[in-house]
């Protein structure tokens, strides 16, 4: 369904395209007549998340609407299978790769041999470090989906109202939370983890939280590759060691992704608590907006995610590598955030969106992201 519309809402900008328009967004459009041989390479890194199933199939979509040959290649979160699949795209003459990178920092042979065949590296969501060769980054404002997630906390603890202004007869502190962050190799879960700690810092400093674990390091709360199982194990761990077992006194749960927040929700579950928000589950926040975490929102099991419209973010990626193509330099709105270790990459932000359960319909279903009966089901 998701593919149908991004091939859809791409219309318009083919048709403006064939007509000579001028672009928007993050670049012009492309000239069809140039674009009869040419292939670009999307990889993305895993099939296993839903997320990256959509954004594949959406990039996809658009590339093809504007009427450019797409080899997108998914690497199972395998490092030497990226690389693989990436060394082949450039072999085989890909004009410009979109790459959503497995670990961020393995990938700068590539981009050499990609900048020595004269080919345009977007770093898409995920930035590319290490190397000069990442000519644009596509995402969201990341250290603000950190805010989001932290601020969701707050109001989901009755410290804050949705917007983050604290209340006036809170309750009694401290209220015991526990922080997760991402994989170490993204670099966007430093940001996440940053913008959640410093929004959380003030009522840490306060006393009206604390972290029981004591874990409040990134390198404590990491959790590699986002893996779910990993997850719940830490989350098993940390209520074995701090809180008796049977996870009395917790009453929150930072989670920087839905895959994340599923493990640590079985983990809370497993020892007695909830299985609902009502009936004594601890707030737990995520990210992704992935449909089986949409269900748990929906059934009041988990608090909240971070919508991230891949749908605009797929577009983004497809303008601009239709301007690079034309020899035209996509339009960034942020040139001094993104420095990768040896270049600061310019960039195109996008915003995101805090979903509660009151805001699946207004936010997903009136949107056409989901309908109401994959909400139902979970998937």
């Amino acid at each position: 369904m998701k593919t149908q519309m991004i091939a859809a809402g791409l219309a318009g900008l083919l048709a403006c395209t064939l007509a000579g328009c001028a672009g928007g967004g993050a670049g012009g459009g492309a000239n069809p007549s140039t674009q009869v041989e040419t292939t670009i390479g999307v990889a993305m890194p895993s099939q296993a998340s839903q997320r990256w199933i959509a954004d594949g199939s959406a990039v996809k979509a658009g590339l093809e609407a504007l009427g450019y040959k797409v080899d997108l290649q998914f690497a199972n979160d395998d490092i030497p299978t990226q690389t693989q699949q990436i060394d082949q795209m450039i072999t085989k003459g890909d004009k410009v790769l979109i790459i959503a990178s497995i670990d961020g920092t393995a990938l700068t042979s590539q981009l050499q041999a990609a900048a020595d065949a004269g080919i345009t590296v977007i770093a898409y969501d995920r930035l590319i470090r290490d190397s000069p060769h990442v000519n644009f980054y596509v995402t969201f404002d990341n250290y603000k989906v950190g805010v989001a997630q932290a601020t969701s906390l707050l109001y989901g603890l009755g410290l804050t109202d949705a917007k983050g202004v604290p209340v006036v007869d809170p309750p009694a502190g401290p209220l015991d939370i526990e922080l997760f962050a991402g994989s170490s190799d993204d670099n966007n879960a430093s940001f996440f983890f940053n913008g959640a700690m410093d929004t959380l810092k003030p009522f840490l400093d306060s006393g009206a939280l604390r972290v029981g674990s004591g874990q409040t390091a990134f390198a404590q709360c990491a959790i590699l590759r986002w893996e779910q199982a990993t997850a719940q194990t830490r989350m098993e761990n940390i209520l074995a060691s701090t809180y008796g077992g049977d996870g009395t006194g917790l009453a929150g749960v930072l989670s920087p992704f839905d895959g994340i927040s599923r493990g640590v929700i079985t983990a809370l579950q497993g020892v007695g608590l909830g299985p609902t928000l009502a009936e004594g589950l601890p707030v737990v926040t995520g990210q992704d907006a992935e449909i089986a975490s949409v269900k748990l929102i929906n059934d009041s099991v988990q608090f909240s995610t971070i919508f991230k419209d891949t749908r605009k973010l797929a577009d983004q990626a497809v303008v601009a590598a239709s301007a690079f193509l034309q020899g035209n330099k996509p339009v960034a709105n942020d040139t001094t955030t993104y420095e990768n270790g040896v270049k600061t990459v310019p960039a195109m932000l996008l915003g995101v969106d805090t979903v509660n359960k009151d805001d699946i319909a207004s936010l997903l279903i009136s949107s056409g992201y989901y309908t109401q009966a994959q909400v139902d089901a979970g998937q």
